[in-house]
This record gives C-alpha cells, sequence and structure tokens, in this order.
C-alpha cells in the first residue's frame, strides 16, 4: 500500500470529516499530484469543513466565494492533465495571515481603519506560496494590528479555541492555528513578534515555528533595518509539514537587507536524528521570575521524560541575566517599532480614536523614549545573546513554556493576574517567549498535553542561532515519540462527521 493510500486509510478509519481534510499537508500535496485526487475534490471537501466548523470559532475570514474557488481549483486540474505542476501547494486551500498583504484580497489588519483594504502586491512569503501553486480561500484572524496574543477585533470578532470555543485561541496566528487544528487547512503561515507562532499552537494542540531572524525574508516594506523582532513563519499539524512552508517561506531576497543568504533551492536536510547524548538546558519559570497558572509548569516538566526517553540529557540550568533587564529591553524595543508603525495613525486625533487602547499605549510609550533609550536597550539586547551564547556552551537546545497560562476565557481582553501576581501590561502574561525574539533564535513550540480540563499547552524547544534544521529535527523526534497531534484532535472533530 503506497503512503498516501495508508495515509487515506488511517485518515478513514480516524472517524474525522473524510480522509480528504484528515491528511496532513505532504500526503496531501502528493495525493494531487499523482492524481489521485483531484484539486476540485480538495478544494470541495476543505470548503465543507469550513462551513461546518467555521462558524463555531471564527478562524477564517474575508471568505472568497465557494464558485471562484471551485473554478481556480478546476484550472489547477487542467494544469495537472497538461503535466503542468506548480509546486507541492498545488491546488491547496491557504488562508493568509490578516497581517500580510496578499495581491487581490482584503487585508484589515484587525483594524477599523483598514477595513476593506485589498492589497496591490504580495509579501514576499506570501509569493512565494502562491508560486508554490496554493489557493487562497481566505484569511486567518488576528487582534489588532497583531498586538496581544488574543485573536479578536472590531472588524471579525474573536477566534475561538479549537478544543474549547469559548476559551482564547492564542495569538496573534490565533486563526491560522485553530484552522489547522479544526482540518479547514492543510497548514498555514504565521508570524511572531511575542510568541504569536508559538502561543496559538501551544493553545491548540499545533506546531508553530519562529524561525531565525532573517530566515524568511520580511516585506517588502519600509522598514527593513528595524524590523528586527517579527519574523513571517509556518505552522503545521506535523514538523515535516512545517520544515516543507519554511523551505518554500524562507531564503535570501535582495530587498530585504537583513535576510539570510542561505540557498532557496537547497533541501533543509533529513528530520530523522540520533539523540542520544544530547544535551537540553530546562529553564523552567526562569528560577521563580516568571507566575505560572497552575499545571502549566508540571506539565511541561513532565514532558522532560520524553526527552530522557530520546537519550537525551535533561537538566535545570538560567541564563546570568536579570530577567527584570530582560523585560524593560522587550519594552522599549516594542515601544519603539510600534510607535514607528502607527505613529502616523495615533497623530490624527480621528484616526487615533480608532485604535484600541493597546496600541495607543504602545504608541505613547515609543513617543516617551529618547535616542539614548533605544540604544541602552539595543545593548542591553546585545548582552542577552551573548548570555545564551553562554548557554549554549554547553546545551544543544534550551527548553521553555511556551506560555504561562492555559487558554482562558475568550469575553477577557487579557489574564489581569497570574498565580495572584498582578500582570502591569497587556502582554505582560506573555513574558516567556520574549527572550527567543529578542534573541531572534529558532523556536518550536511543540505539543506536550493537556491539563485536567482537556486544555493544551506546549513548550519551546529553542536552538542557537540560525539551527532551524536542528530544531526541526528535535521536535520531530518527540513527535513521533509522542504524538500529541495525532492521538488527541479536537473535540470539535470527534462530533462532526
Amino acid at each position: 500500500m503506497s503512503t498516501v493510500k495508508q495515509a487515506l486509510h488511517t485518515a478513514q478509519s480516524a472517524g474525522l470529516r473524510g480522509e480528504i481534510v484528515a491528511l496532513d499537508a505532504l500526503p496531501l500535496s502528493e495525493a494531487i499530484r499523482s492524481r489521485q485526487l483531484s484539486c476540485r475534490e480538495v478544494m470541495q471537501a476543505y470548503l465543507e469543513q469550513i462551513d461546518e466548523f467555521n462558524p463555531q470559532v471564527n478562524a477564517l475570514v474575508a471568505l472568497e466565494s465557494p464558485e471562484a474557488l471551485l473554478m481556480q481549483a478546476d484550472e489547477r486540474d487542467r494544469l495537472l492533465a497538461r503535466g503542468q505542476w506548480l509546486g507541492w501547494m498545488h491546488g491547496m486551500p491557504q488562508a493568509v495571515k490578516d497581517l500580510a498583504a496578499c495581491a487581490g484580497t482584503r487585508t484589515s489588519m484587525g483594524s477599523p481603519l483598514f477595513a476593506g483594504q485589498v492589497s496591490g502586491h504580495d509579501a514576499i512569503s506570501v509569493a512565494r506560496v502562491r508560486a508554490s501553486g496554493a489557493i487562497f480561500v481566505g484569511r486567518s484572524n488576528v487582534p489588532e494590528f497583531g498586538l496581544g496574543s488574543h485573536s479578536y477585533n472590531t472588524i471579525y470578532g474573536t477566534t475561538g479555541n479549537a478544543y474549547a470555543p469559548q476559551l482564547c485561541a492564542g495569538g496573534s496566528s490565533g486563526g491560522a492555528a485553530v484552522a489547522l487544528a479544526l482540518r479547514m487547512l492543510p497548514v498555514a503561515d504565521g508570524s511572531d513578534m511575542m510568541g504569536s507562532l508559538r502561543n496559538p499552537a501551544a493553545f491548540n494542540n499545533v506546531y508553530g515555528l519562529r524561525p531565525s531572524q532573517g530566515r524568511v525574508p520580511f516585506g517588502p516594506s519600509g522598514e527593513l533595518f528595524v524590523q528586527q523582532l517579527g519574523t513571517e513563519g509556518p505552522m503545521g499539524r506535523s514538523v515535516a509539514d512545517v520544515a516543507r512552508l519554511l523551505h518554500t517561506q524562507a531564503g535570501y531576497d535582495a530587498r530585504t537587507p537583513l535576510s539570510l543568504r542561505d540557498d532557496p533551492a537547497a533541501p533543509l536536510g533529513p528530520l530523522q536524528r540520533d539523540f542520544k547524548g544530547a544535551r537540553l538546558g530546562w529553564l523552567g519559570d526562569l528560577g521563580g521570575h516568571l507566575p505560572m497558572e497552575m499545571g502549566v509548569l508540571n506539565l511541561c516538566a513532565r514532558a522532560l521524560a520524553d526527552f530522557d526517553e530520546l537519550g537525551c540529557e535533561v537538566e535545570a540550568c538560567l541564563p546570568d541575566y536579570a530577567p527584570e533587564r530582560l523585560w524593560r529591553t522587550w519594552l522599549v524595543h516594542r515601544h519603539w517599532l510600534v510607535q514607528g508603525l502607527l505613529g502616523e495613525l495615533y497623530a490624527d486625533p480621528v484616526k487615533r480614536a480608532q485604535l484600541k487602547p493597546e496600541a495607543r499605549w504602545e504608541v505613547e510609550g515609543g513617543l516617551a523614549l529618547s535616542a539614548a533609550d533605544v540604544y541602552r536597550a539595543s545593548v542591553d539586547r546585545s548582552d542577552w545573546y551573548r548570555a545564551l551564547g553562554k548557554l549554549f556552551e554547553r546545551y544543544d537546545y534550551l527548553l521553555l513554556p511556551s506560555a504561562q497560562v492555559f487558554p482562558f476565557d475568550a469575553t477577557q481582553p487579557w489574564p489581569r493576574s497570574i498565580a495572584g501576581r498582578e500582570m502591569d501590561t497587556y502582554h505582560r502574561w506573555m513574558e516567556v517567549v520574549v527572550g527567543v525574539s529578542l534573541a531572534g533564535l529558532p523556536a518550536i513550540s511543540v505539543p506536550v498535553g493537556f491539563s485536567p480540563a482537556g486544555l493544551p499547552m506546549g513548550l519551546q524547544l529553542i536552538g542557537p542561532a540560525q539551527a532551524d534544521l536542528a530544531v526541526l529535527q528535535l521536535a520531530h523526534a518527540h513527535e513521533q515519540l509522542t504524538q500529541w497531534v495525532r492521538d488527541f484532535p479536537p473535540g470539535l472533530l470527534k462530533d462532526g462527521r
């Protein structure tokens, strides 16, 4: 039995809507290319899946008409009949995160100031996905301007968690993660400044990779030299799918001066690897600095046994760097960048009134900064990078929870306190992710299980600078051992066809 036929049989026996949507992206790609499935069949199956589940979670927005999408699928089938294959995403449904430019589609960024705006061009990573043959069915939902790890806005509303729709989906790639978990997309793109690929992956039991800074070229846009916190990246239900989408997104582009010069045509390399003797450093709650909801830290700590079983050596460690200094550094960089992006909107009183309070707070923080403040924060950031470099002299990887809380009530803008400690900003509850972002390191959130209430959690696997393949390899080994995504789909799917 072929790999695809085995996957189809396994998916069918799993009791999901149908064998098509249950396939991971790579087997689906193989089935399309070998013409075991037509692009029309694939599109029809996904449209039915979206029609059934999206109203319950509001993950995908700005949806295109089914008739137009089926016409595009038919055209992809005609190309295949003539022996023309556009790439591994040929005929596969895709929904670009509603922060990235995607030509001919609505790009609101979750803001009423841009409601109905239609992009005239593709972001670089979107253009690469388009060239690989994907068909864009709509957008994945986000918080306004991506600010906050909870995907709600005044245009499209709130995205609900795949495992409990009344709870937070995470963000800012919340729509993407939920759509993946509920098999409304085979693979998804996202972006990550403050955990936006990692937090929603953890909250929805899927994989989200923040690549090394510069791995996926950002732009084209006006802030090429200063946009050094956010990066676009891949999400998937398997590590192999994440690696394949990264391969599509990654590679040097001359329009982006800080992009890495790796050959985009070169394979990332094999995911299979022996981890006997690999050294892993467990950062935990940073020596008690990070408040954690009851159960989060214990769940992640129990997952350390998985790495023991893989032959790794795991021990607790801490960087030689004060966590409060790291947070202050983060606030300066975040204020400075957000003020640069939204400052002109804020300067107009009419437009300012349409910005959510968190956006106004960020801009006001940026306006209060001096050039000396930004310079000092840059020095602090460099010191942080060197502190992690010292740890990587001893350890091959570092481990850290992907979030400090389990998914919370979706009507709550953010957790106001954790374990009795008040949160002094709208994003302090996600402090656990900022160290990776400031250092520009590759990190993937892998599923590690569920709370007693059945809520997912993830663990960050962090590698040294530009060690994206090594991070994917450890995640792949962990996936083969645990199979959290395969064995524990959302209850909504169990109730559906």
